[in-house]
């Protein structure tokens, strides 16, 4: 089971290009799914230069509705006529930032209507992947709803994110997590898929929303690895190349940044 970065906010490869965004794909042998699609059509270019034909993709899991996850969304659909779209309902709700911009995802009836599955219960796509829709918050310091807002009833509250999921890869009696931003903070996310399948976590890769979290949310996050030490972390996007540094350093746990075009081997 391969997973490689399709784009990302860096890399390190002049064949590649870099936006703020995030997607991945997992090819299990049997099924290539991708999570996210990147803020535009950036890393279907990627994926030709890394020599990924994104027509035999089978599924499509979008972790959350921001553009910087969706953005790529539409183009994709356009090039793979086959992909079953994965999310949850509150994907496409009216997401917006405190200052009123909307930085969500528009539902594009002719795209989606019949390709489109939502979820709100845990689901095995493929076996050993599963997605889980539904994040328990056991730890409220590590959460990351700060500005964001989203439409209902013609209002616009505050976002606690409820359309945010990720992905538990389970391999060898071990568990690997995919997360994309960890709006409901990474621990959160960790302690959630640990209560479900009561595996030891081997990897966690994918966003960890460090970049402007406040100095006592990160201290909290280290004590929580702290207490993982063989876990693995491949830390991108929102994680901040400066956390990511602290992260090295503060951790006795393998770190290495997750940069466009990398593949990991599960």
């Amino acid at each position: 089971m391969q997973l490689t970065t399709l784009i990302e906010n860096y890399v390190e490869q002049k064949s590649l290009l870099a936006e703020h965004g995030l997607s991945m794909l997992i090819d299990t042998g049997a099924k290539k799914i991708l999570f996210d699609t990147g803020q535009t059509d950036k890393f279907l270019l990627n994926a030709k230069a890394l020599g990924i034909d994104v027509v035999d993709i089978d599924y499509v899991v979008l972790s959350h509705g921001h553009y910087d996850h969706t953005g790529g969304l539409y183009p994709f659909l356009k090039a793979n006529k086959k992909a079953t779209i994965i999310c949850k309902k509150e994907v496409f709700e009216g997401k917006y930032n405190d200052a009123g911009k909307f930085i969500g995802t528009i539902w594009q009836e002719d795209l989606l209507k019949e390709r489109t599955i939502f979820i709100d219960k845990i689901t095995e796509l493929t076996p050993g992947v599963f997605i889980v829709p539904n994040i328990t918050i056991h730890h409220p310091l590590d959460t990351h709803f700060e500005g964001l807002k989203k439409m209902t009833d013609n209002s616009l509250v505050p976002d606690d994110m409820q359309d945010e999921l990720f992905i538990a890869i389970l391999f060898e009696n071990k568990m690997n997590i995919l997360t994309a931003c960890s709006h409901n903070g990474i621990s959160n996310i960790c302690s959630t898929a640990s209560d479900i399948f009561k595996l030891p976590v081997a990897t966690v890769t994918g966003g960890f929303h460090l970049r402007h979290c406040a100095a006592d949310q990160y201290n909290f996050l280290v004590k929580y690895f702290q207490k993982m030490p063989d876990t693995i972390l491949g830390t991108c996007h929102c994680t901040g190349v400066e956390k990511f540094s602290k992260l090295q350093r503060d951790l006795e746990n393998p770190v290495f940044y997750n940069y466009t075009g990398k593949c990991i081997n599960f």
